[in-house]
This record gives structure tokens, C-alpha cells and sequence, in this order.
């Protein structure tokens, strides 16, 4: 059993390698442009993706933010760590600095932007009559919501001065390439980090409708602030017509050096899907029901299945536990499989930070559920009260992985061994 979860682990970590911008930008770069060069980003991933830069073309001039722990060794690019997932006075003043940088740039200067998940929250500029401890209780108010992704990026580039576009509309008319590192369903360019090089294609979506979908309660004159609050610029402004965007690394090319490995240990892989959403606990029963009705049909002697999925769920904030989606999804799953033997699984975070906690995901296996009990805890109780991550640290399974310098999002693997053993 225990070779089964190292096995998996094994999955894990040959997803967060694939993802490595150190090994997938580089073919994404043009030659070194002539004249002034400016490289610029924000995200989890985006120091790393700086460090690939420079070991291309040599020391650069620009800034990037990234999560705190996250930070590279860069020739010329000054990095600079605030927080993430909530937004802190270092992003503020970092992200006015980016700003002063791309002023004033002309027509024949180039900008390199490199953009990954997290951004959303290390690019930090809100617009006028928003303080940043406003800005603070919005993001932490949205993660709590359990909406979408989508919906939390659409709101975000609501109260925003960098995001929707408008990042690489303060480059204009300088010519900008922006490197993408996609953690979001679907890898839609403006909803990685809310599109700061990106603008909106077709109809936006109505800010007071988004707020209802979300179900989130702001103060009164916050929530008035969204509702007013300027679209995003349109995919066709003319501030965005120097701007190319191109995807580096993606979850599907994750789980495809994870599926590629399973393969090759002999398991039968059935990919679920790169882009799957939802709420964590809801996905862990259907996944948990599909992954028993395939044990019932298995022989003696059939090779091992692996169910393999990506994406991003979320977690509806119930009760006052620490947690993530990941963890949560581990736990949901533990308990709708009631300690069947035959079962094992992994759910991870790409980026090693499931929720707001340093703690990438955890593992579960036929035991788990008898091991939390021995440990006084109660599984229902602990997934009710949203308080995944001390369920795991304490009845083992706790995956930490420090910083991994990539994010393509959510990585979950089940194996089901036909012998239960």
C-alpha cells in the first residue's frame, strides 16, 4: 500500500516537472529583440519563468512579483515576493513601480510579460476611491464564495487598474509578447492571473449579475464600487493592438508526462478530463462512485486503473478549519469510499499551495479513515468544519512540497487495484 501512494507521489511530481517553465519556455522565445528590452510579470510561476528568460538571453532589465518563498537567482530582472492569496502592501507599491517602468515606452521598445496563476492576487493596483485593505476583503471575500474561477476573475478585473488588459495597454505603443503559464479551465488567456495582457472578447458580463451568481456579501459601498466600476477593455482597443499572448505550459501536457509514466508502470489510464470544475466535496463522490463501479468490474489479475483529472474545484467556506480544495477533495473521497481496501489516491496542487495554506494536497488510502479515528477525529465533522489540512497533518496523508515554481493547477489520480491488496 504504501508503495502504491510513493507510486503516486511519482505521478505528482512528474506533472509539477513537465510544467517547468525552465524546460517549457525557452521554445516559446523569439531571438533577443534589438534596442530596449523590458521584461515584466507577476504569478507563482513567473520568477522561475524570468530565471528562463536570462539563461536565454542573459541578464534583463524589468520586475516581476511573486508569491512569498517563490523567488529566483536572476542576472538583471528584479523579483520582488509579496502576498498571495490575499494582496499586501509589497504587491501595491511593486505593481505602481511596474506601472512607472512601462510609462513612457515607445513604439520600437519590446516588453516581455510573463504571467501565471496568481497573479490575480500579486498584481496590485486598485482603482480610485478602493484602498488596498478594500481590495484585501474583496479577494478573501471571493475566495470564501466558492464560485467559479471565472466568475472570481471577472470581478477581480472590476476593480482594477492592471487587470482586463490594461497591464499591456500601459506598454502601449511598445510591441509586448506575453508568456503564459495557464492554472484555469479551459487555458482562456484572460482568465490566467484576470488577463492583464488580455482584453475581452464579445459581451462582459454584468458586474451586479456576477456579484448574485457568487453569492458574495460585500459592504455597501464596496459592492457599489463593482457595480460602477469601469469593463475591461475590449479584445479589439487599439492599446492592445502591439500585444501577442502564447501559452508555455498547460495542465493537459501535465497529465499527459503523468498519464505517459502510469503507462508505462502497466496501469490502464482513463483520463478525466483537464478542465474539470465544481465543488470539491460533490467531485470526490462522483469520482468515488465511478472508481467503485470500475473495481466491480475487474478480474483477478487485471492490470491496475488509474482515473486521472485536472482542473480547479472549489470549496464553499462552511466552517472556521484550515483547508483547500485539494485536501478537502482527499477527505470527501476518503469518506465515500468508507475504507474499502483496493483504493488509493493523490490530490495536489501544481503550484504546492492548496488554498492559502503552504500545503500542496494529501493522500489517502484504505487506512486513512481508521487512522483519524485512532487520532480522536471524526471525518464528517472535520470535512463539515472545512478543516481538511489539520485532518491530514494529523491522521497522515499531509502532502509538502515547498515551492514547486510552476502552477498548472489541480492534480488528482486514483488507483484501483483489482486484488484490493
Amino acid at each position: 500500500m504504501e508503495e502504491r501512494l510513493a507510486f503516486l507521489r511519482r505521478l505528482f511530481d512528474s506533472a509539477v516537472e513537465a510544467a517547468d517553465p525552465m524546460r517549457s519556455l525557452a521554445r516559446h522565445l523569439p531571438p533577443r529583440p534589438g534596442g530596449r528590452v523590458l521584461v515584466v510579470g507577476a504569478g507563482k510561476a513567473s520568477a522561475r519563468m524570468a530565471e528562463a528568460v536570462e539563461a536565454s538571453w542573459g541578464p534583463c532589465e524589468g520586475l516581476v512579483i511573486t508569491r512569498y518563498g517563490y523567488a529566483r537567482p536572476c542576472q538583471g530582472i528584479d523579483i520582488v515576493e509579496a502576498a498571495h492569496p490575499v494582496p499586501d502592501r509589497a504587491g501595491l507599491e511593486a505593481t505602481e513601480r511596474m506601472l512607472r517602468l512601462l510609462a513612457g515606452l515607445g513604439e520600437d521598445d519590446f516588453v516581455l510579460a510573463l504571467i501565471s496563476g496568481g497573479a490575480s492576487s500579486l498584481l496590485v493596483a486598485p482603482i480610485e476611491g478602493v484602498s488596498l485593505a478594500e481590495k484585501a476583503a474583496f479577494n478573501a471575500a471571493l475566495l470564501d464564495s466558492g464560485a467559479p474561477i471565472a466568475v472570481m476573475n471577472a470581478l477581480r478585473k472590476r476593480l482594477s487598474r492592471v487587470k482586463g488588459g490594461r497591464l499591456a495597454a500601459a506598454a502601449y505603443p511598445a510591441r509586448m509578447l506575453s508568456l503564459l503559464v495557464s492554472d484555469v479551465p479551459g487555458d482562456d488567456p484572460a482568465l490566467i492571473g484576470s488577463g492583464p495582457t488580455v482584453g475581452a472578447e464579445g459581451a462582459v458580463d454584468d458586474p451586479g449579475h456576477l456579484l448574485s451568481v457568487s453569492k458574495i456579501s460585500l459592504p455597501a459601498r464596496l459592492q457599489s464600487a463593482v457595480v460602477s466600476s469601469p469593463p475591461p477593455l475590449s479584445a479589439d482597443d487599439p492599446t492592445l493592438s502591439r500585444v501577442e499572448n502564447r501559452i508555455v505550459a498547460a495542465p493537459a501536457q501535465s497529465l499527459r508526462a503523468a498519464a505517459d509514466l502510469a503507462r508505462a508502470a502497466g496501469c490502464i489510464v482513463h483520463l478525466l478530463g483537464d478542465d474539470l470544475e465544481g465543488e470539491a466535496r460533490e467531485v470526490a463522490v462522483t469520482q468515488a462512485t465511478l472508481a467503485r463501479r470500475m473495481r466491480s468490474e475487474m478480474k483477478p489479475g487485471d492490470p491496475p486503473a488509474l482515473l486521472l483529472s485536472g482542473g480547479e474545484l472549489t470549496v464553499t467556506r462552511r466552517g472556521t478549519g484550515v483547508g483547500g480544495p485539494n485536501a478537502e477533495f482527499c477527505l470527501a473521497l476518503a469518506i465515500a469510499l468508507e475504507g474499502d481496501a483496493g483504493f488509493e489516491a493523490i490530490a495536489c496542487d501544481t503550484d504546492g499551495v492548496d488554498g492559502a495554506a503552504d500545503v500542496a494536497g494529501a493522500t489517502i488510502d484504505a487506512g486513512t479513515l481508521a487512522r483519524a479515528r485512532a487520532a480522536g477525529l471524526d471525518p464528517m465533522t472535520e470535512l463539515m468544519n472545512n478543516n481538511a489540512h489539520t485532518f491530514f497533518a494529523r491522521a497522515g496523508g499531509q502532502v509538502l512540497t515547498g515551492p514547486t515554481l510552476t502552477n498548472v493547477n489541480d492534480f488528482r489520480a486514483i488507483l484501483i487495484s483489482p486484488d484490493g491488496m
